[in-house]
């Protein structure tokens, strides 16, 4: 047991953890030098391409007689609770910091989320190699914030492998005890689950107390479900079988069961003929809060749709739909996310692994309802909102957000915060670099709150935020009108105070995308009755008095008139086609 090591990597997206895990593996001889690829772990396509780890993936190693265990975790904040959970399944975390880039928020959130989980740290600077180092400046910086010596920290190029042995040097000379409980009640966490075609559901677990044999009958304890263990093993990154998992060892499990929701990250996994009595602590049911809408282009691929929605939610178990129908886009699908990345790559793997072409609606949050008679609706978009004369008041998330960004744009980015309704709650300085707190409301950072930062910036700001519960405000719900016709799908919830200016905003937009037509066609943003904004699509004209070649007054009136009254009738009876851009100027705003 002393000679067991198990560890994780946390950083802020980009600065190279899954570069340093490729190293480890090399210098360990865990994978050969043919097998050897660049981001080894991260086996999506994706995830290759846009350079992040989206699902973390463990891997077991061998350095001087001891056992190493590797966890590589994601490093946006959507996924922050497993972060959380693969954290609670280690007792070393190293920390990797950009020599270039200096902290981040997110390094910021891992290191807080590693100290309440009262883990050893090893900090590491990673790319000295690179010309725009500057080591001194991150030294500092890493030393302010965990109180750490300078020969603490370790100067590494995951790029050319420089100094990475002595990561591994430093883990197996900390002194960490783990404790032998081999014949207490089993205990294992699952840190990871995913769904395999062939295989069923499989486990990444590490387990606490007790052991796991292979073809022994498991229960999950926070979700009652029991199957069985048809195989147990550790990771090297490939599968490798085993007869058991003791206490202090991760490994997987590859189960009979059927989906993800039967075996959730943070469940206790123990033995269903002696089960533990209390669970591991901290399981939650992650819940999202970014909601959208996905509609097939064509209606002949909703069936398309449903079937690889429910084909991706068997390995991800934060992803929740149900079905929608809008009058203009026909059926689809209102998605539930735990944020605007999450969002992002369920779409393109829609796009890319299942040959799907999506109009997305625009993403909206969560809002809680309390009724005249104290009744409390949960409603997931502004078409569900019930009529206002029965509602005594509407709460929407507010989120506590962290920025960290160079003291002279400081300014930039509180004027930002204000614009969207937020406020600043603290601000602090790490070196050269500054930290604002801030509460804001959820909604209102959900279309480009992040494109915003990015330019008011320069692309310096780093951003980290989570759930802060819910707030009465103001609330209203503006509806768009096309030729008096309402159209549900882009309707959305805005505070009264800025209903306005988005009705003004998005009928400018939507009058450069809905084609015109052969008639007027009227463009309105409304609250209840009340019209906020107009915009009218004026009508294509047609010189109707060409055909007469004499200048005779009245028989030009005559035709006109006929031609007016033409026009009445078709802006009676006219139907508007609404193009799908019309949805993503919503998007965009």
């Amino acid at each position: 047991m002393d000679k067991i090591r198990n560890f994780c990597i946390i950083a802020h997206i980009d600065h190279g953890k899954s570069t340093i895990a490729d190293r480890m593996m090399e210098l360990t001889g865990t994978v050969s030098k043919r097998e050897m690829k660049s981001q080894l772990l991260d086996s999506m396509e994706l995830e290759q391409e846009k350079g992040i780890t989206i699902k973390l993936a463990p891997v077991t190693m061998q350095w001087k007689g001891y056992t190493l265990n590797l966890i590589d975790t994601p490093g946006h904040v959507d996924f922050s609770y497993e972060v959380s959970r693969s954290l609670q399944a280690v007792e070393i975390a190293v920390l990797v910091v950009d020599a270039t880039q200096g902290i981040q928020a997110q390094t910021l959130a891992n290191v807080y989320l590693a100290l309440e989980q009262d883990l050893t740290i090893i900090p590491v600077i990673n790319k000295i190699d690179l010309p725009a180092a500057d080591v001194e400046s991150v030294v500092a910086q890493i030393v302010d914030l965990l109180g750490c010596k300078r020969d603490e920290i370790i100067e590494v190029s995951g790029k050319t492998g420089k100094n990475v042995d002595k990561i591994l040097d430093r883990l197996i000379g900390l002194d960490i005890i783990i404790d032998n409980n081999i014949n207490d009640k089993t205990k294992a966490l699952i840190f990871d689950s995913y769904f395999d075609d062939y295989r069923g559901v499989v486990l990444y677990v590490r387990v606490f107390e007790g052991e796991i044999q292979k073809n022994a009958e498991i229960k999950m304890m926070a979700a009652g479900t029991k199957g069985l263990a048809l195989e147990v093993g550790i990771l090297t990154p490939k599968m490798t079988p085993r007869e058991s998992l003791k206490a202090g060892e991760i490994g997987y499990i590859v189960t009979n069961l059927k989906t993800t929701r039967e075996a959730k990250v943070g469940d206790t996994v123990t033995l269903a003929k002696m089960p533990a009595m209390t669970p591991l602590p901290g399981y939650k049911n992650v819940l999202p809060f970014v909601y959208a809408g996905f509609f097939p282009v064509s209606n002949d691929q909703y069936k398309d749709l449903k079937e690889a929605i429910e084909k991706l939610s068997l390995s991800d178990s934060a992803l929740r739909f149900e079905p929608e129908n809008s009058p203009v886009l026909g059926f689809g699908l209102r998605i539930g996310f735990l944020g605007l990345l999450h969002m992002d790559i369920i779409r393109e793997r829609l796009e890319r692994e299942f040959g799907l072409d999506l109009i997305v609606t625009n993403p909206s949050t969560n809002y809680e309802v309390v009724m005249n008679n104290g009744e409390i609706l949960e409603i997931k978009s502004a078409a569900d909102l019930p009529d206002m004369t029965e509602v005594a008041e509407i709460r929407e998330p507010w989120v506590k957000g962290e920025i960290i960004v160079p003291k002279s744009m400081i300014g930039g980015v509180l004027n930002l915060i204000n614009e969207k309704r937020g406020h600043q709650t603290n601000l602090s300085y790490i070196e050269e670099r500054a930290v604002i707190d801030f509460a804001a409301p959820m909604a209102n950072l959900l279309t480009d709150f992040y494109d915003q930062l990015k330019s008011a910036t320069s692309g310096y700001a780093s951003f980290n935020y989570e759930l802060d519960g819910y707030r009465t405000e103001d609330l209203v719900r503006v509806d768009f009108l096309v030729a008096g016709q309402r159209i549900d799908a882009l309707s959305i919830m805005a505070h009264r105070t800025e209903a306005e200016a988005i009705g003004r905003e998005v009928t400018k937009k939507l009058k450069e995308v809905i084609p015109r037509q052969n008639f007027e066609v009227a463009l309105q943003a409304a609250i209840g009755a009340r019209v906020i904004a107009r915009e009218t699509i004026g009508a294509y004209r047609k010189d109707v008095t060409v055909k007469i070649h004499t200048g005779d007054r009245d028989r030009k009136a005559k035709l006109l008139a006929k031609q007016k009254k033409g026009k009445a009738r078709m802006k009676r009876f006219g139907k508007i086609d609404i193009p799908s851009e019309a949805f993503t100027v919503m998007l965009k705003r």
